[in-house]
């Protein structure tokens, strides 16, 4: 028999995006009720379509920017394209995902007194000076860049968010997510991971900006959804930010090279110039999730590469 105490109204706003599918999916394993939010500027209905079937799934297309009516325990607020190629492409709509959609999820949360989830992102420590990062360092971000309108709407709204928990305690948890891949990544969002997985299947020449020893850190989504879930059900006193990723660092060069390798492909690395205001190293300082969310990532790159490298292949072999 169902136990209705437990079984949660859940939204998840940017439902149909590559974190959003695996969220949702996530759960709804668990035993929630899931309403999937997506204007499917950058989303897709490809992401959820095995999720279609599952009676306690249903998805409203809304853009978050306009007031959202819903009467919901938990929200999970998701939405805005995060990779330069979609943020750039309309810069203000960007920001105002960030901002309105900030402004309008809280103040559902507020209405229904649901607690609420922000996905806020790395770029919020810019292009930092402190490395590892922790979460009481304050960024180094250019506030007129190209890159802006993502890393600024993001701080603002951690800005709101922490605003709203003084102003009207509300119940909040705001986590700042690294770099993250897996199954469900749009193929041409000009993402490094995604990039060279594309280009090493069809055999082009793979494209590192720069010398390729800036370096990231790659956390696989599963992971990353496990660090959300573990954070919501957190005492309502821990707000974070927290950061979540994996701190395992590697240079472009050398994921490319591992790509390379796991596809078999015949590709060779070339070199562009570094676009504007990117960053040359990004690693977290995880010790706060460690110790607050009893959490770590357990699945490292290759393995990771592995589960993701077949999405892809199925993609190109349509």
């Amino acid at each position: 028999m169902q136990n209705y105490n437990i079984t949660k109204r859940i939204v998840v706003t940017g439902g149909a995006g590559f974190l959003g599918s695996h969220l949702c999916k996530r759960l709804l394993a668990d035993g929630h009720d899931v309403i999937c939010v997506d204007n499917f500027f950058t989303g897709t209905k490809g992401t959820i379509t095995e999720l279609l079937d599952n009676p306690r799934f249903e998805i409203i297309r809304h853009d978050v920017t306009f007031p959202l009516y819903l009467e919901v325990d938990e929200i999970y607020n998701l939405a805005c394209p995060a990779s330069p190629i979609h943020y750039q492409h309309d810069p203000v709509q960007t920001t105002k995902t960030s901002v309105h959609g900030a402004i309008n999820m809280l103040g559902l949360a507020k209405r229904v007194k649901a607690k609420i989830f922000q996905a806020s992102t790395s770029e919020v420590y810019g292009d930092p000076q402190v490395h590892p990062q922790t979460e009481d360092y304050w960024g180094y971000v250019n506030p007129i860049g190209f890159r802006s309108c993502y890393d600024e709407g993001k701080r603002c709204a951690e800005t709101l968010f922490f605003d709203y928990r003084r102003q009207h305690n509300l119940r909040i948890k705001v986590a700042r997510i690294f770099n993250t891949y897996g199954p469900n990544m749009h193929p041409n969002d000009g993402r490094v991971v995604s990039n060279f997985i594309m280009q090493a299947l069809q055999n082009k020449p793979i494209t590192i900006y720069g010398d390729g020893s800036q370096t990231r850190s790659f956390c696989y989504v599963d992971d990353l959804i496990e660090a959300f879930v573990r954070l919501m059900d957190t005492a309502d006193d821990f707000t974070g930010p927290v950061n979540t990723g994996n701190p395992t660092e590697f240079t472009i060069r050398e994921l490319a090279e591992k790509v390379v390798a796991l596809t078999g492909s015949s590709s060779e690395l070339i070199c562009k110039p570094l676009p504007s205001d990117d960053p040359t190293q990004r690693r977290p300082d995880i010790t706060l999730a460690k110790k607050m969310l009893g959490w770590e990532p357990k699945i490292q790159l290759e393995e990771g590469l592995k589960k993701t490298i077949p999405y892809f292949e199925r993609i190109l072999n349509g």
